[in-house]
């Protein structure tokens, strides 16, 4: 019969398992991707999905609506500054949001229970609790879900993560990571908000402050991932890439340590009341030197290399010395690098976008999976807390509680404003 119809020129009835569902795109579709927040690095993100035909862009959100249009008119789609119009759109299958970290969990969650796939940039999460929550909502609505830690899809970190996790370089006896700092308090004097954003909107889930755009900004004087309220600081910044290769190096990406400590004072963060580069805070947040320890007796402690690595780790063990950092791998010695290198294969495809849309046809879970993403913004949530309590903690990365400590455990999930709290069930 399909046979006879097709020879007529009559339309065929398809199965939907060929022509795709909502939520689930067809494997010869294109995906219908919406962003959410578009500002620097969304803005990379869209020029590596511009080179995939695997997709097209259906619609753009951003508080901001001007920079939303700005997008839209250019490559199409719809432009809203309410991310929640967005979600409701059918023929979005897919979000990409690298907004604040504050935003971070809503957002995620909000897309899942939506029946939208997720790529969320790094870090995860805000707090501990939101990850776990962003988990759960993803296992929920069976959502493909992966962050943005795209060292997972490089050829030359996973094999020289997999060589120290099976032990082909030695026993790991000791890992040194890059002194990340923590965030700090914001008081900046308040300029005009610019026409056409919603600065309630941005501030969101937390409390309303003044605009000024060395908040607003990522990256300015200091920008706002340098501020407590609205983000990790550079613990979880960079820190969520090099604490993820030794996550991964571990063999912990489903765990994480069971101790933390510093040695140093306990962190007093400064406050900026005016706009300046973030030397003095990066300095002041990383006086205290955090220390990790898992439960095979594998220590992290911060490298006093003058130029650590921002993006891995410096791994020792019984055999030697080994750096891999975003890329690049050096051992010493030499030998274990340059055979690694000699199997790199011709063509393997880096590419962590295309990872998340190949996935996203055929149900997988993506190389940097959101419990993967969650357990290594753990990591970094947990250097903070250390500063933020000031002596050593003990940590059940089951439970992901400090086992009676109510002091510490405060510091697993904020207060949110309304009407931006998480939902009782997700």
């Amino acid at each position: 019969m399909v046979a006879a119809a097709a020879a007529w020129g009559l339309p065929q009835i398809l199965p939907r398992s060929v022509l795709g569902a909502p939520g689930r795109p067809g494997p010869n579709e294109q995906i219908g991707i919406g962003f959410i927040g578009m500002g620097r690095q969304a803005g990379n993100l869209l020029q590596g999905l511009l080179r995939l035909p695997e997709a097209r862009i259906v619609a753009v959100a951003d508080v901001n609506l001007p920079r939303a249009q700005a997008v839209t008119s250019k490559h199409g789609g719809e432009a809203y500054q309410d991310f929640r119009r967005l979600l409701d759109r059918k023929d979005v299958d897919a979000i990409i949001t690298a907004t604040p970290e504050h935003w971070r969990a809503y957002i995620c969650i909000s897309a899942c229970q939506a029946g939208k796939d997720v790529y969320a940039e790094k870090p995860v999460s805000l707090t501990i609790r939101d990850g776990r929550l962003i988990v759960q909502a993803a296992r929920k609505y069976n959502r493909v879900f992966q962050v943005g830690s795209q060292q997972r899809s490089m050829w030359i970190d996973i094999e020289a993560c997999n060589a120290l996790r099976r032990g082909d370089w030695g026993k790991i006896q000791k890992v040194l990571y890059m002194n990340y700092p923590t965030p700090w308090e914001c008081a900046l004097p308040e300029q005009k908000i610019p026409d056409g954003l919603d600065w309630d909107m941005w501030c969101g889930p937390t409390p309303v402050v003044p605009y000024n755009e060395d908040l607003y900004l990522p990256r300015a004087n200091p920008g706002w991932l340098s501020f407590r309220p609205y983000s990790g600081g550079e613990m979880t910044g960079w820190g969520s890439h090099g604490f993820d290769m030794i996550q991964m190096a571990l063999g912990m990406d489903d765990s994480g340590p069971v101790e933390v400590w510093i040695e140093g004072e306990k962190l007093v963060p400064p406050v900026y009341t005016k706009p300046e580069p973030k030397d003095r805070g990066d300095r002041i947040c990383s006086q205290a030197r955090v220390f990790f320890r898992y439960a095979n007796g594998v220590v992290l402690e911060p490298s006093e290399d003058p130029k650590p690595p921002g993006f891995g780790a410096i791994f020792i063990t019984d055999r030697g010395r080994f750096r891999v950092d975003r890329g690049r791998v050096e051992s010493d010695p030499e030998e274990y690098a340059i055979e690694l290198l000699k199997r790199r294969p011709r063509g393997f495809d880096d590419d962590h976008l295309k990872n998340w849309l190949d996935c996203i046809k055929t149900r997988q879970r993506p190389n940097a999976d959101v419990e993967i993403g969650h357990r290594s913004a753990t990591v970094c949530h947990l250097g903070n807390i250390a500063r933020w309590v000031g002596r050593r903690l003990r940590w059940d990365p089951v439970r992901e509680i400090f086992p009676d400590d109510p002091e510490a455990n405060q510091y697993l999930e904020r207060e949110r404003r309304k009407p931006w709290q998480h939902p009782e069930k997700v």
